[in-house]
């Protein structure tokens, strides 16, 4: 059973690991250009403050190139790791 281990941690441990999820997710919401590989506002919604991030979105040459650096990095991290063939899904 995943998550387990925290019905194990006292209150302060708890509370430490929130907030270290939350910085995480912060970090992920404010970032703007190539840095921001993914739009989630399901994932800035679990955040208790509401706002819409200033987003700056690549233009398409910049963007492309930005994802095929990004998919030969995972190559270099990874070269192991099983491949798909299934599409992008909206």
């Amino acid at each position: 059973m995943m998550d387990e281990e925290l019905e194990h941690l006292s209150r302060e441990e708890l509370v430490t690991e929130v907030r270290k999820l939350r910085a995480a997710i912060r970090d992920h919401r404010d970032a703007s250009g190539h840095e921001l590989c993914w739009h989630q506002p399901r994932l800035w919604a679990l955040l208790p403050e509401q706002v819409t991030p200033a987003i700056e979105v690549p233009e398409w040459p910049q963007f492309m190139r930005g994802c095929i650096r990004y998919r030969q990095s995972l190559d270099e991290q990874n070269p192991d790791a099983p491949r798909t063939d299934g599409e992008f899904k909206a």
